[in-house]
């Protein structure tokens, strides 16, 4: 993938071909080049291949035994987890209450996901999907008492990661960044208002912004040039380091925050 800069400063003057005398050389634009190791964007593909798979399970078991197990195991539910069923602060992300529902979010996975994981990288993706479902929920159970499920907390994680991404990489985007950013705040605000409707878990809505957002400040790529021999590249100024100190802080952030309901509930 290349990226043209703007605003690069003009090649020196050359001689013109008959010899007389010499004419200004046209501004050349200047590409950098960004070589990911992987184009592939596996992680968004498995993550919407097992959320999908994973529908059809609760649709067969619906239908063999009267009864979605998978939600009823999995899903958000307070009570359930005051009484130590903390995995529901994670599966929750995996479950879809309808085809409508699932369709909506694997879309947006379709649309943001293989992008996005083109810059984070596969490994630093995948933490960012999961952190920003897990703070959804753990949002989700400090504000509402209402079972949810749904994938939603991840995805607006991504899209929170995504605007900071854009915000923290001006020079690949250039005079864009502007239009981009407030094209993003109101995708965040249109929905955040259609979540106000009943039925809506608009505090895992929120939980996943805060959630991705926070990942994406302190870990999310950010980018600089530097010189090749064969011309000039974008590097990762961020390490797996920072990833992994960043995933442990919010980690036992949000985890603290469900810990204190849970406590003050019991």
């Amino acid at each position: 993938m290349s990226e043209i800069l703007p605003n690069q400063p003009r090649p020196p003057q050359q001689e013109n071909s008959s010899g007389n005398g010499t004419s200004p050389a046209q501004p050349r634009q200047v590409r950098v080049s960004f070589q990911p190791r992987d184009k592939r964007p596996l992680v968004s593909w498995i993550l919407l291949g097992v959320t999908v798979f994973i529908y059809i399970l609760q649709v067969l078991s619906e239908n063999l035994f009267g009864t979605d197990l998978l939600l009823l195991y999995g899903a958000k539910i307070n009570e359930l987890i005051y009484q130590g069923q903390v995995w529901r602060l994670i599966t929750p992300m995996f479950l879809h209450g309808s085809l409508m529902h699932i369709a909506f979010n694997m879309y947006a996975l379709y649309v943001i996901g293989p992008g996005l994981e083109l810059y984070y990288g596969h490994l630093r993706f995948l933490v960012l999907y999961l952190v920003a479902g897990f703070a959804g929920n753990v949002l989700s159970l400090v504000f509402t008492s209402s079972a949810s499920l749904g994938a939603s907390t991840a995805i607006f994680g991504l899209i929170a990661a995504q605007g900071i991404f854009i915000y923290r990489n001006k020079l690949l985007f250039g005079k864009r960044t502007k239009s981009m950013l407030t094209n993003i705040v109101m995708i965040v605000v249109v929905n955040l208002i259609l979540g106000l409707q009943p039925g809506i878990d608009n505090w895992g809505h929120l939980g996943g912004l805060l959630g991705g957002a926070l990942f994406a400040w302190f870990s999310g790529p950010e980018f600089a040039i530097k010189q090749e021999s064969w011309g000039l590249a974008l590097e990762n100024k961020r390490t797996n380091d920072e990833t992994w100190r960043t995933l442990i802080l919010t980690a036992v952030l949000f985890s603290a925050i469900a810990l204190v309901k849970i406590m003050l509930f019991q």
